[in-house]
């Protein structure tokens, strides 16, 4: 049987573990608390206001990360914010049946997907928009899911990045399997080992497909990162609602390590990620990341958040903005100016220009492309399902309605 201590000791220094069963009313507390706030164990390299914080156990992760480098993280968390807020515009005038808005996460997405390498293969849940463009994913391919033309035209195995995910927390499963396969390869164990990573939100953590993969990594010693966005609110419901403890601690119960890392912070995402995904290359298993930011706007253009979260809390969150604390570390330490800022912004404003012309115009894809690509090989059962619906579509040629 466990020992309590396992989960009433949410943060080091909460208090004396609880002896009996049940925690105390300090210690469930103290755990709500710490599901909600960043804790002691979060780790930052870059604050709010843009300073850097020194790290023993990190820096050696982002020693490559000079000012041009930034420059390229600060350039691609701006163009994937602009591309998001062009399509959330594009949704209210109905030319999407839905966005997915990554508004908030692109530091927790941009600098987890920079620690991919080429050969590395990234599993996405339907926010992964930040994810997808470092793996070279042309917007134009990932927009068609949303403007319900295509379910996904990009080549994943080119790109190492899987198609969208629905269903919450099956990625899991998927990317689980995956990195099974490339352990039972031979294909970790050294530096130019494999890895996998797969991404979910706080409020897949409750699933039983989240929790099957966990087990079965952790007894295959699977090379794959579990890295969890906790953005706060699984659609209208806090994460104190479904974890007494931080997330990144459920690693525990399933023998191997979690980390709490800022979500809002581009060069602690980027360095704990490699630091993961190298340990999973070298064979040592599954590594959990909590990311810890806010999703900044609705769960999907369907959604009102105002119906169930405070304006304090949104205004609170703007002041870690994930892009400007980058702006202000560049402009402080002389490694950006004015000029480029604007250059940016004007590139920003080109690419959504460009996505919404392509929007506007694209082509209604042909009915019987949806009987395509759903099996390898033909089926007689499909054909005929085919021929039946292109038949009905048939009769209404020539009618007006």
């Amino acid at each position: 049987m466990s020992s309590p201590e396992q989960w009433t000791h949410p943060e080091p220094g909460a208090g004396p573990a609880a002896t009996a069963a049940e925690p105390t009313p300090e210690q469930v507390i103290a755990g709500l608390r710490a599901t909600t706030e960043g804790g002691a164990d979060l780790t930052q390299l870059l604050t709010p206001e843009g300073e850097r914080v020194a790290s023993a156990r990190f820096d050696p992760y982002v020693t490559d990360i000079d000012a041009e480098a930034l420059r390229n993280l600060y350039r691609d968390m701006v163009l994937v914010r602009r591309a998001d807020r062009e399509s959330n515009a594009m949704q209210r005038q109905g030319q999407l049946g839905i966005w997915v808005p990554l508004l908030g996460q692109e530091a927790a997405q941009i600098g987890s997907g920079r620690a991919l390498r080429p050969s590395d293969m990234a599993f996405p849940s339907y926010r992964e928009h930040g994810v997808a463009w470092t793996r070279g994913v042309d917007f134009r391919e990932l927009i068609g899911i949303f403007r319900c033309s295509d379910h996904g035209g990009w080549d994943f195995q080119h790109h190492g990045f899987h198609p969208y995910t629905i269903v919450i927390g099956n990625q899991v499963l998927n990317a689980t399997g995956y990195a099974m396969g490339q352990k039972f390869e031979g294909k970790v164990g050294d530096d130019n080992g494999e890895a996998t990573i797969v991404y979910f939100g706080d409020g897949a953590t409750s699933q039983g497909d989240v929790h099957e993969g966990f087990v079965w990594s952790a007894v295959y010693d699977a090379p794959v990162v579990f890295f969890c966005q906790n953005n706060q609110w699984a659609i209208s419901e806090p994460t104190e609602r479904q974890s007494r403890l931080p997330l990144y601690q459920r690693a525990r119960g399933y023998g191997f390590p979690g980390i709490r890392v800022d979500g809002n912070d581009v060069l602690a995402c980027l360095a704990v990620t490699r630091w993961a995904l190298d340990e999973c290359r070298h064979g040592n298993g599954p590594v959990l990341i909590e990311a810890f930011t806010y999703r900044m706007d609705a769960h999907t253009t369907t959604d009102d958040p105002t119906r169930y979260r405070l304006s304090d809390e949104l205004e609170e969150w703007k002041l870690k903005d994930p892009i400007e604390r980058v702006r202000a570390h560049l402009a402080r330490g002389g490694g950006a100016d004015q000029e480029f800022f604007d250059k940016i912004d004007a590139e920003a404003d080109s690419f959504a220009a460009e996505l919404r012309d392509f929007v506007f115009n694209m082509p209604d894809p042909p009915p019987e492309r949806i009987f395509e690509n759903v099996y390898a090989e033909p089926s007689p059962v499909l054909e005929a399902q085919r021929r039946e619906y292109l038949s009905y579509l048939e009769g209404f040629a020539g009618s007006e309605h």
